[in-house]
């Protein structure tokens, strides 16, 4: 079983800067796929940026150019650079990973942290 515990949520303005960490524990999360996902109030949950195992990336056309995947295998962590949010990134964000391999443009994801606020004021 993976856990994974997200942070670095909080208040930030638009235009400013924000990094949201995952750790993870209970398996390396090296050689798997790494998600950040995120849920607006009343919206469903929507792929922000994914990465796979040999460092391909995914991002959802409205984060291209301003958010930034990355992962440290040493630290088993993931992280989420924000840079340029705006009000419309204000959302729960949540990180995820596969329990085996599936290609970076396949949706779905087998274990979740319990997601860390990001609300961007303007």
């Amino acid at each position: 079983q993976v856990q994974l515990v997200e942070s670095g949520g909080g208040l930030v303005q638009a235009g400013g800067s924000l990094r949201l960490s995952c750790a993870a524990s209970g398996r390396t999360l090296s050689g798997y796929r790494v998600a950040w996902f995120r849920q607006a109030p009343g919206k469903e949950r929507l792929l922000v940026a994914a990465l796979n195992w040999s460092g391909s990336t995914r991002y959802a056309d409205s984060v291209k150019g301003r958010f930034t995947i990355s992962r440290d295998n040493a630290k088993n962590t993931v992280y989420l650079q924000m840079n340029s949010p705006k009000a419309e990134d204000t959302a729960i964000y949540f990180c995820t990973t596969d329990r085996t391999y599936r290609g970076l443009f396949d949706n779905k994801y087998d274990y979740w942290g319990q997601g860390t606020q990001v609300t961007v004021s303007s």
